[in-house]
C-alpha cells in the first residue's frame, strides 16, 4: 500500500512530543543509556522505557542521574512494565507481587519524571482462562486500587495498555472507569487494536479522552481460510490512515506523546471464521465480524521477516529494526508536517 495523501492544515499547530518504545530495537539488547544516545541521534523528544530489564540499575540515584542524562539530551522520559494481573499468564512474579512491582514502576516513574507508569494487563491467551477476560480485568483493577494512594500522591497516572489482544478499547475503557480515571489512564496501541478486533481509528475514538501514552505501528491484514492474518509493519506502510488519525488525535489526546513501537514482520492469525473463535469474545457485537472481513478483504498478503540467505541472523534482525524504526519516525514527521 502506498503513502496516505496529506491531510488538510490544521486550524491549530500540531506538535507532538515523538519518541521510540526501547522494545522496537530489542534485538539490539541496548540498556537506558544507548537507547537515549539513539534516541538523541534521531533527534527525538522522548523515550518509553516499558520493562524494568532496561535500566542498569534500579538504585534512585541511578535513576536520577539517567533522568539528567536525558534532560541534556533534550528527552522526556516515560517509565513502564508489562503484566499487573496476578492469574494472567504474563505475569512475571520474579520481582514479587503485581502490587509490589506496580509500586516498584512509580517509584522509578518518580525517580526519572515520567508522569506516567505504562502497564498491561497481559495478552489474548488471557481471554480463553478460566473466568475469561472480565476475570482478569476484576483482578487487574483490584491491583490498581491497592496503589490508588501513592499514584496520586506522586502525581503518576498509571497507564493502561490495550496489549497483545487481551482487550479492545470498550473493554479497556470500562477497566479504567472501574479503577477510576483520577490515577488511570490508557496507553493507546494502534497495532494491538486490530489483534484485538477493532480498527486503529476507533480505538482513539473511544481511548482518546483518557490517553496518556501511545504504542504507534502500522498493520497488514489479509484473508485466509480461516479468518485473517494480521502482520505489523513501520508506520505509513499498512492499513492505517494517518492523517486522519493524527487530526483526530490531535482533538482527543493533544498532550500525550506519540511513542513508535515496531514491531514489524510477525505474523499473528486472526481465526475468525472458527465457531470456537467467539467463545473468548462475548461481547462481540454484529458489526465485528465483517469490519475485520472488510479489512482483510482489501489487503495483499505479505511475507514475514527472513534474513537474507547467508547474512547473521542477529545483525539482519538488528539492521530490520532500527531501519523500521527510522521510517517510522520520518512518516510520523512528515504527517505532522502536514497537519500543522
Amino acid at each position: 500500500m502506498g503513502l496516505n495523501p496529506p491531510a488538510p492544515a490544521m486550524k491549530t499547530h500540531f506538535s507532538p512530543k515523538l519518541g521510540f518504545d526501547n522494545y522496537a530495537l530489542r534485538a539490539l539488547g541496548w540498556k537506558a543509556r544507548q537507547i537515549l544516545d539513539h534516541a538523541a541521534s534521531l533527534q527525538l523528544d522522548a523515550v518509553l522505557f516499558s520493562d524494568f530489564d532496561v535500566y542498569e540499575s534500579l538504585a534512585d540515584a541511578d535513576l536520577r542521574d539517567l533522568k539528567s542524562r536525558a534532560d541534556d539530551l533534550g528527552l522526556a522520559l516515560y517509565a513502564g512494565m508489562l503484566s499487573i494481573c496476578p492469574a494472567s499468564v504474563m505475569f512475571d512474579p520474579r520481582r514479587g507481587s503485581a502490587e509490589e512491582q506496580l509500586r516498584l514502576c512509580l517509584r522509578i516513574a518518580k525517580a526519572i519524571g515520567s508522569p506516567l507508569a505504562r502497564c498491561v494487563l497481559g495478552k489474548v491467551d488471557d481471554r480463553s482462562s478460566l473466568g475469561g477476560i472480565a476475570a482478569r480485568m476484576a483482578e487487574t483493577v483490584g491491583v490498581l486500587r491497592q496503589v490508588r494512594t501513592e499514584a496520586l500522591d506522586a502525581g503518576i497516572k498509571i497507564a493502561v495498555e490495550n496489549h497483545a489482544g487481551d482487550m479492545n478499547s470498550t473493554e479497556l475503557i470500562e477497566l479504567i472507569d472501574m479503577a477510576g480515571r483520577d490515577f488511570v489512564g490508557a496507553t493507546l496501541d494502534t497495532g494491538n487494536a486490530l489483534w484485538a478486533l477493532e480498527e486503529p481509528q476507533a480505538a482513539l475514538e473511544t481511548l482518546g479522552p483518557v490517553t496518556v501514552c501511545t504504542g504507534i505501528r502500522d498493520s497488514y491484514l489479509w484473508e485466509t481460510p480461516e479468518g485473517a492474518t494480521l502482520q505489523w509493519t513501520s508506520v505509513g506502510t499498512g492499513l492505517v490512515d494517518w492523517p486522519a488519525f493524527f487530526r483526530r488525535f490531535a482533538e482527543l489526546c493533544p498532550n500525550a506523546p506519540v511513542i513508535v513501537e515496531t514491531i514489524s514482520g510477525r505474523p499473528i492469525s486472526l481465526p475468525f471464521l472458527r465457531d470456537c473463535f467467539w467463545d473468548a469474545y462475548p461481547g462481540a457485537t454484529p458489526q465485528t465480524l465483517p469490519q475485520m472481513q472488510r479489512l482483510a478483504r482489501a489487503g495483499e498478503p505479505h511475507e514475514p521477516f527472513t534474513p537474507s540467505p547467508g547474512r547473521d541472523e542477529l545483525r539482519a534482525e538488528q539492521d530490520y529494526q532500527l531501519a523500521e524504526l527510522e521510517l517510522s519516525v520520518r512518516h510520523c514527521r512528515n504527517v505532522f508536517g502536514a497537519l500543522g
